[in-house]
């Protein structure tokens, strides 16, 4: 099955659990049509570039998935209806890397970016 990154911006005034609760139900979403959820990473509130419907915070989540394609439309679907989702972001990639992405990664462990000047 095709392998899929995605990233999804919820409202600020949820609480914290609400926000990890819609990883839930998206995940099960995409469990009830044949995909699976291989990791799942809750950013956090994070401050965007501009607003978004009023916004200028959101909850940020990651979800790294192995579903097909019909799956990960259905779910995109209910991500777009849903009222707290304000964004939604999905990438096919080749394969996933290992390990914490990115936005989870202490500074230090990132060696491979140039010096800022």
């Amino acid at each position: 099955m095709p392998l899929y990154e995605h990233v999804f911006i919820s409202r600020q005034d949820l609480s914290n659990t609400q926000a990890e609760g819609l990883v839930e139900h998206f995940s099960t979403v995409l469990a009830d049509n044949g995909g699976k959820v291989v990791d799942s990473e809750y950013w956090g509130v994070k401050t965007m570039a501009y607003k978004i419907n009023k916004n200028r915070k959101g909850h940020y989540a990651f979800l790294k998935t192995d579903a097909p394609a019909p799956a990960v439309h259905e779910m995109e679907r209910l991500m777009r209806l849903h009222d707290d989702v304000m964004r939604v972001l999905t990438i096919k990639v080749d394969d996933h890397e290992e390990g914490p992405s990115i936005q989870m990664q202490k500074k230090e462990d990132r060696g491979d970016r140039r010096e800022r000047r």
